[in-house]
This record gives structure tokens, sequence and C-alpha cells, in this order.
């Protein structure tokens, strides 16, 4: 298909449409995106979206939302699923695209859902301050007993002869799943950035950080990065830094 892709999504945060963005960066393919628009005008057309009846598909809950010719696609996995393959970012091997989607689906577990739900341990419908002495319980548990868990896992992955040599998560076969796992880094590092510098100075992690880094310095993305497309964290996204819950591990 020629048609361009298109992200709809909101603007002023990375928010769960950014890795969508990643891969279409890395990939180095033309796309659209809403982030473009101002933020009225973004917010208005991801309604427009959500109130439609779905164009064929179930009706949509929430962005991102790919639209490519006909098609639309949403949830951020099944986005990611779809590029993947058509990008070159889905490993090379027979059933390599569902070993990418389930490292993907993990770090999308562990290091995003959990940390959004360490400043929103009670609903996503009352904002931060009125669930704040819950919020900086939930984050002294998450940082002293759920961060070393994950981070011990992906170790574990990158450490796993299996994969065969290389610094990715499929070895020397870079995926989107190396990409998913970077951004869920970057955001835990601006929310948490006390544990993570903690972390990274224990040593027991040191492959982690350094796919963390490895990523960055890639060609594309790093120009992504550094470019006004690649939006600020802020204290209304998916990551959110708050000074209260900033802890280390004891």
């Amino acid at each position: 298909m020629s048609a361009p892709y298109e992200l709809i999504y909101y603007t002023g945060v990375p928010g769960r449409g950014e890795h969508v963005r990643l891969i279409l960066e890395e990939a180095g393919v033309p796309y659209k995106d809403t982030q473009s628009l101002s933020f009225d005008e973004a917010r208005e057309t991801v309604t427009t979206w959500l109130a439609g009846d779905g164009h064929g598909n179930p009706p949509y809950f929430a962005p991102p939302l790919l639209k490519h010719g006909d098609l639309v696609i949403s949830q951020t996995p099944n986005i990611l699923l779809y590029l993947g393959p058509k990008l070159g970012l889905a490993g090379s091997r027979e059933n390599d695209l569902y070993r990418v989607n389930a490292l993907a689906l993990t770090a999308l577990d562990g290091l995003s859902n959990e940390v959004h739900d360490t400043h929103h341990p009670i609903t996503a419908m009352l904002p931060w301050e009125d669930q704040k002495e819950e919020s900086k319980r939930r984050s002294k548990e998450w940082v002293q007993n759920r961060l070393p868990t994950i981070l011990a896992y992906w170790q574990r992955v990158l450490e796993n002869e299996e994969r065969g040599p290389g610094p990715w998560l499929l070895g020397d076969t870079f995926t989107y799943a190396d990409l998913v796992l970077f951004q869920c880094l970057d955001g835990t590092h601006y929310a948490f950035p006390k544990a993570m510098k903690q972390a990274r100075e224990t040593g027991k992690y040191d492959k982690v950080f350094k796919l963390w880094e490895d990523v960055k310095a890639r060609p594309n993305i790093a120009a992504y990065l550094a470019s006004d497309r690649r939006q600020k964290y802020q204290d209304w996204g998916v990551y959110r830094h708050y000074d209260d819950n900033d802890v280390v591990a004891e």
C-alpha cells in the first residue's frame, strides 16, 4: 500500500502514541501525525474518531489510531504488530514476530502500565492531588519491589545465550521491541530519576541501561530525539514526575 501512514493521537506529551512514532522514525518512512496540530485541534480530531462508528471495525475506545489507506487500527501493541513486519522491524526467523510482540507487551505491562498506576493508584478519573498519599505509598512499594524485578527480567533476556550474540533483545537483530523497551525505560527515568540512578549504580542491570543508550544513539532515533517532533514529558501523561514519589529503594 502506497498510502501514507497517519497517526491519530493527542498532542502535548509523548504518551502511548510515542511507540508508533518511534517505529516510523526508525524506519525512515514518511507519516502524518496529529501532533503537528494545536492541542485543541488534535483533541477534537481524536474525539471525532472515537465518536465514529469504527469504519467497519468495532468502535474505538481510545487513541492511538493508525490509518493506512482504508485500514484503521487501534491499540498501540496492535499497531506495532501491523507495522513491524512491513517496516522490517519484527525479526527475521520464523515466529520472531510473536517473540517480538511478547517482549513489547511485557515492557508495556511493567514499565508503562505499572508506572502510570503509581501516580493514579485508585482511579484514572481522579486527579493526582486527590490520591496523593496513596500514590506515595504505591510509588515506594513499586520502587522497592517491582522495579528490581522488572529490570532483572530484562537483564536476563539480554543475557540469554539462545538469542545469539548482539546488544538487542533478539541478539544482533534490532526490532520494535527494542524501541518499546527504550521508550518505557526513558519514561521511567523521567518519573523516577532517583530510583533509576540507584538501579544503574548497582551494576546489576548494565545490559538494560546499555540498550537504552544504544537505541538513543541509532542515527534516525538520535535525529528524532533532537528534533521538535519529540514532545517533552509533562505531568499529565503516562509518565509523570512528582518529587514526593521520587524515592529510592531501602
